[in-house]
C-alpha cells in the first residue's frame, strides 16, 4: 500500500524487531513499511485493545485511536489495554499510556469524539488502513461508507457471547460491509455486549485476527480476508468460512452507487425513531414513562407503587432498589408469574437501561394491566440521578 521507500531502521529498531526481520514476508524493508504505516483503530474497547497493543508491538509507526468513552469496572474483563487504576479515565488516555509502555517508537493520534457523518471521511482519509472495533450498527455503516468513499481497506470484527466474525471490506478489491448486510437489523433485535454478554477472551481472538489482517495489508503479504467472512465459535473451538461476493446493486460499491457522501446513520439504522420505539415496546405505542426522580419523589412521599425489576438475578446482585421496595421478576419469567402482580396496583417496570422494561410494560398492558409505567433509562439513569452508589455495568 505504501508507495514511498521508508528510511532504513535504526540499530535500536533492528534489535527490537529482530524476530520480524528474519521472516520472509517482512525483513528490514517490510519492517520499515510498518514504521511508515498509519492505521486507524475505531474504538479502544474489547476489539480495539488487542488490536492496538499488537500493532504497537509490531512497530506500526502511527496509530490513530477514536474513542470518547471512559473506563469502568465492567470493561476490565475483556478490554485488556486498560487496568484497574484507569477506572474513570478516558479510554483514549489509558490506551495512549499503555501503548507508550509497549513501544515508545509508536506515535498515537487520538480522536476523543464519537465518529459522525461530518468528520468520518476527513479522519479516515489520513490513514492507510482502518480497523472497525465498534459495537453499534450506525457506526459500522458510517465507517464502511467512509472507507468506500476514501478507498481505504476496512478490517471488520464483531463479537457477542461466545462467537465472533472477521473480514476485510475493501471496495477496490472485493465486497464492502453493505454487500454482506444490505440493511441493518431492526433496533434492539440484536443485543449488544451489555445485554447479551461476551466471554472475555473472545475479543482477544477476533482482535488478533484483525491486527494480523492489518499487518498483512501493509506488508502486502499472504491472502487477506477480502471476499471471505471468518466465523469463530469459542464453545466448539471451531473456525469456518463464508465466501462473499460484491453486490452489483450495493448502494456504496455497486455498479451504480448512490452514496456519495455519508448519510444520517442513526436514522438509517432506526435508532431513536418512532419505529424503533414501537419495536422495543412490543408494538404498544402508549406505554407511559416515569423518570427516576419522579419515582423517588413518590416513594419518599409513601405513595403506593409497585416497582418490578425484570433483569436477571445476577444483575440484581450487582445493584437494586431493594430498600425502595423493588421486586425481582426476570423478563422471561413474567408470563408465568403475572399472578404475583395485582392488576389494580400502579406498576413501575425497571431494567438496566429501559429497553427490556419497555417490552415488559407493553406485554403487561396487553394482558389487561392498565396502570403500568416504564422507568425511563432504567437503573443506569437511577444511578445517575438518584443513587450513585448503585454500580453501573
Amino acid at each position: 500500500m505504501l508507495e514511498q521507500t521508508p528510511p532504513a531502521l535504526t540499530p535500536d529498531e533492528s534489535l527490537r524487531y529482530a524476530r520480524h526481520l528474519i521472516l520472509p514476508h517482512v525483513g528490514p524493508a517490510g519492517q520499515a513499511r510498518l514504521r511508515a504505516a498509519r492505521i486507524l483503530v475505531v474504538g479502544a474497547g474489547g476489539l480495539g485493545s488487542p488490536v492496538a497493543m499488537y500493532l504497537a508491538a509490531a512497530g506500526v509507526g502511527t496509530l490513530g485511536i477514536v474513542d470518547f468513552d471512559v473506563v469502568d469496572a465492567t470493561n476490565l474483563q475483556r478490554q485488556v489495554i486498560h487496568g484497574t487504576g484507569d477506572i474513570g479515565r478516558p479510554k483514549l488516555d489509558s490506551a495512549r499510556d499503555r501503548i507508550a509502555e509497549i513501544n515508545p517508537h509508536v506515535r498515537v493520534e487520538g480522536f476523543a469524539l464519537r465518529l459522525t457523518s461530518a468528520d468520518a471521511r476527513e479522519i479516515v482519509r489520513g490513514f492507510d488502513v482502518v480497523i472497525d472495533g465498534t459495537d453499534n450498527f450506525p457506526t459500522r455503516y458510517l465507517l464502511n461508507d467512509a472507507c468506500v468513499l476514501e478507498g481505504k481497506p476496512n478490517v471488520y470484527g464483531s463479537i457477542l457471547r461466545w462467537e465472533g466474525q472477521a473480514s476485510v471490506f475493501w471496495a477496490e478489491r472485493g465486497p464492502c460491509y453493505r454487500c454482506l448486510f444490505a440493511e441493518p437489523p431492526p433496533p434492539h433485535l440484536v443485543p449488544n455486549c451489555a445485554e447479551g454478554g461476551v466471554m472475555g477472551v473472545l475479543p482477544g481472538i477476533v482482535g488478533s485476527v484483525q491486527a494480523t489482517e492489518a499487518l498483512k495489508i501493509v506488508l502486502d503479504a499472504g491472502e487477506t480476508l477480502v471476499g471471505r467472512l471468518l466465523l469463530f465459535d469459542a464453545l466448539r473451538m471451531s473456525f469456518r468460512e463464508m465466501r462473499l461476493r460484491r453486490d452489483p446493486a450495493c448502494p456504496a460499491c455497486g455498479e451504480h452507487p448512490v452514496i456519495h457522501e455519508p448519510i444520517d446513520y442513526e436514522r438509517f439504522c432506526g435508532v431513536g425513531t418512532a419505529e424503533a420505539n414501537r419495536e422495543d415496546r412490543m408494538h404498544d405505542e402508549d406505554v407511559p414513562e416515569m423518570t427516576p426522580t419522579e419515582l423517588k419523589s413518590r416513594l419518599d412521599r409513601g405513595e403506593r407503587v409497585t416497582v418490578v425489576d425484570v433483569r436477571e438475578p445476577w444483575e440484581w446482585e450487582i445493584g437494586n432498589l431493594g430498600p425502595q421496595g423493588a421486586r425481582l421478576i426476570p423478563l422471561n419469567d413474567l408470563p408465568s408469574r403475572m399472578d404475583e402482580l395485582n392488576p389494580q396496583d400502579e406498576l413501575i417496570i425497571q431494567c438496566r437501561s429501559g429497553a427490556r422494561s419497555a417490552r415488559a410494560a407493553g406485554f403487561l398492558r396487553e394482558q389487561g394491566f392498565q396502570r403500568v409505567h416504564n422507568l425511563a433509562g432504567g437503573i443506569l439513569r437511577w444511578s445517575d440521578e438518584v443513587d450513585p452508589s448503585i454500580p453501573k455495568y
